[in-house]
């Protein structure tokens, strides 16, 4: 993808309970962004983190973020869910990264153009929030590949 999206301005709360704006919350040059619509993604994110860890220990300018994306309907129950993840997660690096979004699901996704919700979306989003990348699905060497080329152009 080569258009010109730009992340848009969400609030969200990673699993340790901050507050957090995105995209002004991702703090690398270059940001790995999985954005998942249902429990029953997490096996597809979990697919993207050994080869995500293992590109950021080689890239300090590299960070990925989880962001659970959660209708507004659960919004009352917010506490509830973020602190069962929490629970079940425990490791706080994990925590820092996942940050969930509670309410109008499309005022993420129609700025992004996601369009299918029944997979994960795998974004590219650069410091000034421009997202330079979008690829849908768990991890394979060619999707791997792909997002590299994004992430190294040169």
């Amino acid at each position: 993808m080569t258009s010109e999206r730009r992340f848009p301005n969400i609030s969200a709360r990673n699993l340790e309970g901050l507050g957090v704006n995105l995209p002004e919350a991702f703090a690398g040059q270059r940001n790995v962004v999985i954005v998942a619509f249902e429990r029953e993604h997490q096996p597809a994110v979990d697919s993207w983190v050994p080869w995500l860890e293992q590109q950021s220990e080689s890239d300090p300018e590299l960070q990925f973020y989880e962001i659970p994306t959660i209708g507004q309907i659960f919004a009352p129950a917010r506490n509830l869910i973020d602190g069962r993840m929490a629970a079940i997660i425990r490791d706080p690096i994990i925590l820092r990264r996942t940050m969930t979004v509670y309410g109008d699901v499309s005022k993420l996704t129609e700025p992004l153009g996601i369009v299918d919700r029944s997979t994960i979306t795998v974004l590219v989003v650069q410091s000034d929030g421009s997202v330079t990348f979008s690829a849908t699905g768990g991890f394979t060497p060619q999707l791997g590949q792909e997002l590299h080329q994004a992430l190294y152009p040169d």
